[in-house]
């Protein structure tokens, strides 16, 4: 009896260590972005100075075919956790047979059909979650595809500097919320990777959330490909003073 019930109260930290580490994760990467230079502090200069660009440019096909292909990227990822979905719930109802699957793997917790329908239905929730943030994104990505449409043109316009820098910024910022919401449902994917490890072991699962959140972090913040986009920055307000 002791030893269910403290596996009870592993089961009980690993799942509050969960959504401790997705929320909290969420929450340090929004407060650092403003401090330090991250791949979104970063990418919103780059959308910003490309909305920029889209005021001097009369044919914008370019434009529209990125966003076209941003709206792709998001589309299937929403279509993903769609068949997903559909999976998971194929497979609530037959908990039986995957109970007893489980049951002979090695070093797995010991667990009852109900408790496995719960496991499956978190990450049924996980993965409604990234449905729902995917089709906002995509959404978002929409509007800027009519916002570079509607966009004025500087050369045959008389459209002050700071009209343009509006323009530029709100747009830039639509750019920036369809972004964070395709991340926050990528990130979904990460943890449900991280959720699997609970069908073997609680322990297992504190360690595998861990490790995506190290993983989140070193891509978001410590990555070459951060250096690289920082490297760009920095080459073109060189070249800009030279100008």
């Amino acid at each position: 009896m002791m030893a269910a019930l403290n596996t009870d109260w592993i089961n009980l930290a690993s799942l509050i260590w969960f959504f401790f580490c997705w929320i909290g994760y969420s929450r340090f990467a929004k407060h650092q972005a403003k401090k330090v230079n991250c791949i979104a502090s970063v990418m919103h200069h780059h959308r910003v100075d490309w909305m920029h660009s889209v005021l001097t440019r009369e044919i914008r096909v370019g434009d529209a075919a990125i966003i076209s292909n941003l709206e792709k990227n998001v589309s299937f990822m929403a279509s993903t956790s769609m068949l997903i979905l559909a999976g998971l719930i194929t497979v609530i109802a037959n908990t039986d047979q995957v109970t007893h699957l489980f049951s002979t793997l090695p070093f797995s917790a010991e667990a009852d059909s109900q408790f496995i329908q719960f496991k499956f239905l978190i990450l049924c929730l996980i993965f409604i979650y990234a449905f729902f943030t995917f089709t906002w994104a995509l959404r978002q990505f929409g509007f800027c595809g009519v916002l570079i449409g509607a966009a004025p043109n500087t050369i045959e316009k008389n459209i002050s500097e700071e009209e343009c820098q509006v323009f530029a910024q709100h747009c830039g910022k639509i750019l920036d919320q369809a972004s964070h919401s395709y991340n926050f449902g990528l990130r979904s994917f990460y943890y449900s990777m991280a959720l699997l490890a609970w069908f073997i072991h609680p322990l297992l699962f504190i360690l595998a959330t861990t490790i995506v959140v190290a993983i989140l972090y070193q891509r978001e913040f410590r990555s070459k490909s951060l250096q690289a986009l920082l490297q760009v920055n920095m080459d073109w307000h060189q070249h800009e003073k030279k100008s």
